[in-house]
């Protein structure tokens, strides 16, 4: 079962004014930081519909009329359904597969090897961005429970500090990594559109994720979140605890019993699960043969692979429904504040203020500030489309197009994109609502936290990719 979320208000455990705070500077604004944002934070929700205001009134300015505006919001709230279901199913899946007894043992023994609160903090950032370059989605939920299961062991661990740093993979790594939705759209020519193709042709993953400036990145933001992790982390005195937060530790897995009816003798017994796993990947492993392994990393395969699994390793569906039911409270979140950006998709795409903004961007550029133009404007979009892969296809057309004229190497405009789209993560509640459901946390409990490192990244990022840029020459696109 799910930790229960505290409640709205909450009292902080007093801190001794006798005891001295001995913690570094970087802990200290760690502290006001988060007492900050826990203060006066919105509430994800809030904020979803404060974003939808904002964008309305923008496209307004932008010579839309309301009516128009409010057309597009509508008829584009249902766009980003199959995806809701999808980062649903995320929640539900990975959930399961986490707490099925052999991983659940395997997380636990994981969150046995810190013993101080910082040391937790750098641990579970690791974990989180080195998972997050082989799938965000591993890495969110599995990041989460291993989060839960440290601060539940670790004495004066900061709960705060240690759900922030479970974020890391999604809010710095993960989209230099096999799960970037950009780079694997370019190198798929079944999957590139054909207005990008004639453009920018099929770009290889060795022109993108493959780069040695881009493992220079992904191994900088690695080193570099771990010290802010470890160094902001408050010591045991000024730490508040999974206690603390209001959060009660229950274990994620529970003793399903025994059968009291024969009517219940299908859902003890194993043979049906056994049965769809037969099928299931059966029907995994042709579509590998047609596609390649690659496939599994398509959202639809990835989220099937975790479903079959999941059933098995609970081998009997009354594990695995205890399972699914307990994942469901984290789903709440998704599923109507999703929508609502999806509404915000179609109201800065058609009213053209997205394109206005890339070609403010474009027309002060040159061939060598245009990365970090790029980064700015992409990560400032990121605010209001957290979707990487639809953000991609709304900006592919006219940044590669740009890039072409100024003669910047194709594949660092997609790498670029991919290091700087995640910076808005850091601060948006978007990606936050299935990890902190999980961690029964508000996304203002870990917020502060992440904006620290949003300050460290945003500046280190942008100086990567205007500096690494000088390293790279033009490559003419293969065209079809």
């Amino acid at each position: 079962m799910l930790p229960i979320p505290r409640g709205v208000e909450y009292s902080r455990p007093p801190m001794a004014s006798e005891e001295k705070n001995n913690d570094s500077g970087l802990a200290r604004l760690g502290l006001k930081l988060s007492d900050w944002f826990e203060k006066w934070f919105p509430d994800a929700f809030a904020l979803a519909l404060a974003a939808v205001a904002v964008v309305f009134v923008a496209t307004l300015f932008a010579g839309a009329s309301p009516l128009d505006s409010a057309q597009r919001f509508g008829s584009g709230f249902w766009d980003l359904i199959t995806f809701t279901l999808q980062m649903s199913m995320i929640v539900v899946t990975g959930y399961a597969v986490a707490t099925a007894p052999p991983v659940y043992r395997v997380i636990r023994a994981l969150a046995a090897w810190p013993t101080t609160g910082p040391g937790a903090a750098a641990y579970v950032g690791l974990f989180s961005m080195l998972t997050s370059l082989i799938s965000w989605s591993f890495s969110l939920i599995f990041s989460a429970l291993l989060a839960r299961e440290i601060a539940h062991r670790v004495r004066g661990a900061d709960y705060r500090a240690i759900g922030a740093a479970a974020y890391l993979g999604v809010g710095s790594v993960w989209a230099l990594g096999l799960s970037s939705s950009a780079a694997l759209i370019m190198a798929s020519p079944a999957s590139l559109p054909e207005a990008v193709k004639r453009i920018s042709g099929v770009l290889p993953l060795s022109q993108t994720l493959g780069l040695w400036q881009s493992l220079t990145i992904a191994a900088s933001l690695i080193l570099v979140s771990m010290a802010v992790a470890f160094y902001s982390a408050p010591s045991a005195t000024q730490a508040r605890t999974m206690q603390d937060m209001g959060v009660t530790y229950a274990p994620a897995t529970h003793d399903i019993g025994k059968r009291a009816t024969p009517g219940e003798w299908l859902e003890y017994s194993p043979l049906l699960t056994i049965v769809l796993c037969v099928i299931g990947f059966g029907y995994l492993l042709r579509e590998v043969l047609a596609s390649g392994p690659a496939v599994l990393l398509q959202l639809d395969h990835y989220l099937f692979l975790f479903l079959v699994i999941g059933l098995l390793l609970h081998w009997r569906p009354k594990s695995f429904v205890q399972a699914i039911s307990a994942s469901v409270t984290p789903v709440g979140g998704v599923m109507i504040q999703y929508p609502m950006y999806a509404g915000i998709v179609r109201m800065l795409t058609e009213s053209g203020l997205a394109k206005s903004m890339s070609d403010f961007f474009v027309s002060i550029a040159n061939q060598h500030t245009y990365p970090v133009l790029v980064g700015i404007y992409s990560a400032l979009l990121g605010i209001f489309i957290p979707s990487a892969g639809g953000k991609w296809l709304i900006e592919a057309p006219y940044l590669l197009g740009a890039a072409k004229d100024l003669n910047v190497h194709l594949g660092w405009v997609v790498q670029t994109y991919n290091a700087t789209e995640a910076l808005a993560n850091l601060i948006h509640p978007f990606w936050m609502l299935p990890l902190v459901g999980i961690l029964g946390l508000k996304a203002r409990d870990i917020v502060g936290y992440s904006m620290l490192q949003f300050a460290v990244h945003v500046p280190l990022v942008l100086l990567l990719v205007w500096l690494l840029n000088y390293t790279l020459q033009y490559v003419p696109p293969v065209l079809p």
